[in-house]
């Protein structure tokens, strides 16, 4: 069960609100942080990779660097995915600016860096494609990267068909960016899931729940649905559980593989 050490006054705001959604205006496939196993994840690299395979959603990581600026980063420190080291949080973006973040995938992709979210809405605008921003805050900056990320995403996304959808593991981080955008769709990203999933779902108004693929069952899809929420899951990499999902009524597929399980995959 999921450890929820949270404040929880500030979800109970809105406790009373049913939040349903008729329509599901996403595709059934997203690439994983851009480009799913081909590029540099969490680039602008990344995402053009998936377009340019015809997957019509990508799916990528924000959090804030020292000074505030959000920027795609999936890890809290910026080692595995760049030629620096260190915690992103204690980094002013200037300087992440200035890191390899292409090199480590593949020598093709030298020069690529951690693109600002307004850099990467520019992108996916140019190319066509719905996102999802996973919210991933640092230790410490929860409600804060929440809050941010989610005014940024208003701003740069401001009038988009579909939306730009939010999610995050963190329901500090929800709950910042219900109260700093209100009107944008959000997920709460969860492995297994909790006894009360129902609760602190419809607590912060989200419209989807997006799950560890491994964790989900046709009964546990069923109970999922008939509570109002869409279904978001996650990495799924082999076509024949990607298929199997669907026919459960999983909504959409994020996934890694996206030259096996591409845009046309499901007709």
């Amino acid at each position: 069960m999921l450890s929820l050490r949270v404040d929880l006054r500030c979800f109970y705001l809105h406790s009373n609100e049913e939040y349903k959604v008729v329509n599901w205006p996403y595709p059934r496939v997203a690439a994983h942080r851009g480009g799913g196993t081909l590029a540099p994840e969490n680039t602008l690299a990344a995402i053009r990779v998936g377009a340019k395979l015809g997957l019509k959603m990508v799916e990528f990581d924000a959090k804030l660097s020292a000074d505030e600026v959000a920027f795609l980063l999936h890890d809290d420190t910026v080692n595995r995915t760049s030629d620096g080291w260190g915690a992103a949080a204690r980094k002013q973006y200037a300087a992440i600016t200035r890191l390899d973040a292409g090199s480590w995938f593949d020598g093709r992709f030298s020069g690529e860096w951690m693109p600002t979210l307004q850099q990467a809405s520019e992108c996916c605008s140019a190319l066509g494609l719905a996102v999802n921003v996973e919210i991933k805050p640092c230790p410490g900056r929860e409600t804060l990267t929440g809050h941010i990320v989610a005014g940024e995403v208003a701003r740069w996304w401001k009038g988009t068909t579909p939306p730009a959808l939010l999610s995050s593991f963190s329901l500090e981080a929800l709950c910042g960016a219900r109260d700093a955008a209100a009107h944008l769709p959000r997920g709460w990203l969860v492995g297994a899931v909790p006894v009360n999933w129902r609760e602190h779902a419809r607590a912060l108004g989200c419209v989807s729940l997006h799950v560890d693929h491994r964790q989900l069952t046709a009964a546990r899809i069923a109970q999922i649905s008939e509570a109002g929420l869409r279904i978001l899951a996650y990495t799924v990499n082999t076509p024949e559980r990607a298929r199997e999902l669907v026919e459960w009524g999983v909504d959409t597929i994020c996934t890694d593989r996206i030259d096996l399980i591409g845009a046309d995959f499901f007709g």
